[in-house]
């Protein structure tokens, strides 16, 4: 698949490698596996001297002498003897930027507190030594985006303050996923569109799977992930179930459980017999995998609170595969594809809802959006955005048939925020998979 997107941030990174010509740079990146951070970054050192560097979980020696044979490689740094500290080589590292300015990237950098903790002092140590005569573009990349924004913003930590610029890389958005699609299937449908940004969310490596695999529509894609090969069936547990350790068992039943629609804790407390309070607390800022919903005009301290998976394609995993896993292990696939076309409308329905609020927030001048409902669980409103600025309000309903919209039943609904919706000039709409 062909680079898209990411303007914004190949110009923070080529403004970041200019400017550490004169001052060095020290720019981390954070985002999700497979959300592209390797290939941006790629990109952006096309045609530039650069040094990229992975940190394997591995002994900590073993991984320097790797490292000293690709900066000989692609640096035509010659370092003499054998070093078995990353501090020796990073300090190497420094010194040949100071005659021969480049970029330094290191990949998967929270892993070094698996090998060696002490390596962030280490570098911190170094970097303040070096900061007034090297020239060196230094992006710090992550996976874990709780880990590596401990690790750089919590004060206590040794490289707090250190960083000149910061990347969060998110998801393709629903243009980019469009746009995409297009490009590989010029007459797709709707429907299409709907299935690509179920099962893959913006992630690209999942888009990319897809489109170079030809599944190009709705059919062609649900084939791929249930295929006897299909990488899709084991990537959430391959994602996962190292970041968990021990108690994977217990986040993967959450997790289920929040796809199945049992979103309140109470639910998840009854179904799995203890209090997962902490559990949700870890997969909401730890792992950042969890969303906590609450209803538009809410107060902070409402217990009014769902949880949703904040990630489409784990949702999907979690609601579909995981769940199946006996099927896929006798190679019960056809059931499965049986499983997914009957509960493909439900389910897509539920998702088409998400595509209209990233899509309204993408395209419309909005300062907040969301959904409601009460107190009750009932009287939803799937979208409620409001601009403040303007003072503007779009309540809107979205139902995969345009037919079954009422926009009547909507305003009745809306009734019940008409306090907070004084004041703002209020549109009433509804979005169907015709307005994709």
């Amino acid at each position: 698949m062909d680079f898209y997107d990411r303007k914004r941030e190949l110009e923070s990174l080529t403004r970041s490698r200019i400017n550490a010509r004169k001052t060095p740079g020290f720019t981390v990146m954070a985002g999700r596996r497979r959300i592209g951070k390797t290939a941006l970054l790629m990109e952006s050192v096309k045609g530039q001297k650069y040094l990229y560097l992975f940190v394997s979980r591995q002994d900590e020696a073993l991984l320097c002498a790797q490292f000293q044979k690709i900066a000989k490689e692609y640096l035509g740094l010659q370092i003499f003897g054998s070093i078995d500290r990353f501090r020796d080589l990073f300090e190497q590292l420094l010194i040949f930027s100071i005659k021969e300015p480049y970029t330094l990237i290191i990949d998967e950098f929270q892993d070094f507190e698996r090998i060696n903790p002490a390596i962030f002092g280490e570098i911190q140590n170094l970097w303040d030594q070096y900061q007034n005569q090297s020239k060196i573009n230094f992006i710090a990349c992550g996976s874990i985006y709780s880990m590596m924004m401990r690790i750089f913003e919590n004060a206590k930590e040794p490289l707090f303050g250190r960083l000149t610029a910061r990347i969060i890389l998110k998801p393709f958005t629903v243009s980019v996923i469009k746009e995409i699609l297009t490009a590989y299937n010029p007459r797709h449908t709707p429907e299409d569109l709907l299935c690509l940004y179920m099962i893959a969310g913006g992630i690209p490596k999942y888009i990319s799977l897809l489109m170079d695999g030809g599944a190009v529509n709705k059919n062609k894609m649900l084939a791929m992930v249930t295929a006897v090969d299909s990488p899709f069936l084991s990537e959430g547990k391959d994602l996962l179930i190292a970041e968990f350790g021990k108690d994977y068992g217990t986040y993967f039943s959450i997790l289920q459980l929040i796809a199945a629609g049992k979103n309140t804790q109470s639910e998840i407390d009854s179904i799995i017999g203890k209090n997962t309070g902490a559990y949700l607390v870890n997969l909401e800022k730890e792992y950042s995998l969890i969303i906590r919903s609450k209803p538009i005009f809410s107060k902070p301290e409402s217990r009014n609170t769902h949880w949703k998976i904040g990630d489409n394609y784990l949702m999907f995993y979690f609601r579909f595969l995981y769940p199946n896993q006996g099927l896929i292990e006798t190679g019960r696939l056809d059931m499965l594809r049986e499983l997914l076309d009957r509960d493909y409308e439900t389910y897509s329905g539920l998702i088409l809802e998400n595509y209209f609020r990233e899509k309204l927030g993408e395209e419309e001048r909005q300062t907040l959006i969301g959904n409601f409902w009460d107190r009750k669980g009932e009287n939803e409103i799937d979208i409620v955005a409001l601009n403040d600025l303007d003072k503007t309000a779009i309540v809107a309903e979205v139902k995969r048939n345009p037919r079954k919209i009422n926009i009547s039943t909507l305003i009745q609904k809306a009734a019940k925020i008409a306090k907070e919706l004084a004041g703002y000039k209020v549109e009433y709409r509804g979005f169907s998979l015709k307005d994709m």
